[in-house]
């Protein structure tokens, strides 16, 4: 069995070349996203794609002044509905599964972003607050990621990962 390549040539790209984006690729990047899995299908997850200066210069001020997001071509937003999670899962599913799935989902589109010859990070040091203030959020819905996208400058070599051996445990601890 191996890892497919995809896996392995996915970096955080936090550097973008002014280039503009194929008109599609928001499209299937969400199409990529709403593919992954969910508990229950609930499908919890909202997406706000930004492409105007003023608001991703907002997603910098709230993200603690990481300029490399306003750079990028365009921003995914990638937010939670807990209440949708809690009505069959109660206090886990809106502590708990709503985020494990815009997680997956998040990994959907780096790794869909990567397989087109784009490039994203995962961002998730924002002020939450902020960041929902910005983007007009209903009270509901959390923000968990903020996705920067675009051609990368430059693709960064890989960075040392632990190993089987070292992150296993059989068994029990």
């Amino acid at each position: 069995m191996k890892i497919p390549e995809i896996i392995k040539n996915r970096r955080s790209i936090r550097s973008f070349l002014d280039k503009e984006l194929p008109e599609e690729i928001s499209k299937t990047l969400i199409e990529a996203a709403c593919l992954a899995p969910s508990a229950g299908n609930l499908q919890p997850w909202e997406f706000i794609i930004l492409k105007e200066e003023e608001t991703k210069k907002k997603l910098v001020e709230a993200a603690y002044g990481q300029e490399f997001i306003s750079e990028a071509k365009i921003v995914i937003v990638v937010c939670a509905n807990p209440n949708s999670s809690a009505a069959r899962y109660g206090t886990r599913g809106s502590s708990l599964y709503c985020l494990q799935d815009t997680a997956a989902a998040v990994q959907n589109i780096l790794l869909t972003a990567t397989d087109n010859g784009l490039g994203g990070c995962w961002v998730g040091a924002f002020d939450e607050k902020k960041a929902s203030e910005a983007l007009k959020l209903p009270r509901e819905i959390r923000p968990v990621a903020i996705i920067p996208i675009g051609y990368p400058k430059t693709i960064p070599p890989s960075r040392p990962r632990r190993g089987y051996s070292e992150v296993v445990h059989l068994e029990t601890w």
